[in-house]
């Protein structure tokens, strides 16, 4: 098994940035990337932002230029910068692990962009 614990999220005014954080742990000895995918109410899931444990990482259009993930391999740990909000990013943001065999996904947690 693979647990995800995400943390960084919250309210932030337009215009403003925040840091979300996604450490693993458990049987990730085969984890090759890791990323971000959010949910906004009344929309389907969708990605955000990957990074591969070589650091190849892979943007959705919305985001490139705002948005920049980067992960430390030695704590497990990705992170994502998001810079220049916007009240259409307001989403739950879960994070991801991709091994062989299956996908692992974090609880969630919140990103709310208002003024």
């Amino acid at each position: 098994q693979v647990q995800l614990v995400e943390s960084g999220g919250g309210l932030v005014q337009p215009g403003g940035s925040l840091r979300l954080s996604c450490a693993a742990s458990g049987n990730i000895f085969s984890m090759y990337a890791m990323g971000w995918y959010r949910q906004a109410p009344g929309k389907q899931r969708e990605l955000v932002a990957t990074i591969t444990t070589t650091s190849n990482t892979n943007y959705a259009d919305s985001v490139k230029g705002r948005f920049t993930i980067s992960n430390d391999n030695t704590k497990n740990t990705v992170y994502l910068q998001m810079d220049s909000l916007k009240p259409e990013d307001t989403a739950i943001y879960y994070c991801t692990a991709r091994l062989p065999v299956a996908t692992y996904w974090g609880q969630g947690t919140q990103v709310t962009v208002s003024s």
